[in-house]
């Protein structure tokens, strides 16, 4: 069975500050794409609802996801996510069913 594992982040803005929501998770993306161990980085904004937003990841495995939680990049998004997000972050972690 591959390690390769699907993330899934789901985030909140606080009313007025989706513009800035989506600046920090844009400013992520290229340097997450090159590391080792990254082949998605997508965010997303739902279309029905402005201050919800959406990562999909795909890591290599669990080992370069918790990697890219330690690097700068992800660190200064955390640290600015901190002040704008209405809720905590939720996060799924996700392994492809065997057998599907």
């Amino acid at each position: 069975m591959s390690s390769e594992i699907t993330v899934v982040a789901i985030l909140k803005a606080q009313p007025g500050k989706e513009a800035a929501v989506a600046q920090a998770m844009a400013d992520c993306v290229a340097p997450t794409l090159t590391e080792t161990g990254n082949s998605l980085y997508v965010p997303n904004q739902d279309l029905d609802d402005p201050q919800s937003f959406v990562f999909v990841e795909r890591w290599a495995s669990r080992a370069a996801l918790e990697s890219h939680l330690q690097t700068p990049h992800f660190k200064q998004l955390a640290a600015t996510l901190e002040t704008l997000l209405a809720e905590p972050l939720k996060v799924h972690i996700l392994q492809p069913v065997p057998g599907a």
